[in-house]
């Protein structure tokens, strides 16, 4: 195996072995070593929280705006999917351009290599929840019991991010919440599309602002991608995984790539 994979393969099943030690001494409750896995109604791997933290504390960040969810409605045009224009619940939006992780570079980063804060912590958390879960394959009529999540985190865009194409089929749901405060629109917005041939025709349009979310099904015409953009685009990034194989797959990419990228800072 080369120097430049076993470090990152060892960092993986480190982590792996660390969050055993944890459960089992009770230091912490929970803990999302990279990739914030969840599958069917329990946590695989969750986030820390510090012993004897109070479910108050829980209580009183939000996250999701559930009214909002429970207002969305599946559009069928050009793919079946969901857009809300705010998601957030107006504490969680005010808190989170201030405490999301920095990220230098472009790509997709696990949580172990870009750390939430509190807020966007307890956004991901109701992303992995089973009243989310339940309530997305109500929307799209698609059975999501005992499918794996998976969360990473985006947070700049190069000249090559955007082009045009539909998702891997590892992935059943595809979902994205854009966390951009002041975004002011044009170029690097997501338009869902009818094929392969370009943007002018899109039907849809997502802004990438604080707060806006869409939600697709993963198709063979499920057509996506964004205009050309250089500079701050912060998202995160959740899907509905085929199989727990397809989570790890995705799990050990990410790590490897961030792992690379510190090997060039």
């Amino acid at each position: 195996m080369s120097s430049f994979t076993q470090p990152a393969i060892s960092s993986v099943f480190f982590i792996i072995a660390d969050i055993s030690r944890r459960s089992a001494s009770g230091a912490t409750r929970r803990y999302y070593p990279f990739s914030a896995l969840r599958r069917g109604g329990r946590h695989d791997v969750s986030f820390t929280e510090a012993a004897g933290a109070s479910s108050r504390w829980r209580v009183q960040m939000p996250g999701l705006d559930w009214n909002a969810i429970e207002a969305a409605r599946l559009v069928r045009d050009p793919f079946d999917h969901v857009a809300i224009a705010q998601v957030l619940d107006p504490q969680c939006a005010a808190a989170i351009p201030g405490e999301f992780p920095v990220i230098r570079s472009p790509g997709s980063y696990s949580l172990a290599d870009a750390p939430p804060g509190p807020f966007l912590n307890t956004l991901i958390d109701d992303l992995l929840s089973d009243r989310f879960r339940a309530h997305m394959a109500r929307l799209f009529e698609v059975d999501l019991q005992d499918r794996p999540a998976s969360v990473t985190l985006r947070g700049q865009c190069s000249g090559r991010d955007g082009r045009i194409h539909i998702d891997s089929k590892s992935k059943v749901l595809s979902l994205l919440i854009y966390l951009n405060d002041g975004w002011t629109g044009g170029q690097g917005q997501l338009r869902l599309l009818a094929d392969r041939h370009g943007f002018d025709d899109a039907t849809v349009e997502i802004p990438a602002s604080l707060g806006s979310m869409v939600a697709f099904r993963r198709g063979d015409q499920s057509w996506h991608g964004h205009s050309p953009f250089v500079g701050q685009r912060r998202a995160l990034q959740f899907n509905y995984l085929q199989s727990q194989r397809a989570s790890v797959v995705g799990l050990l990419r990410h790590r490897l790539s961030a792992f690379g990228k510190q090997l060039v800072a």
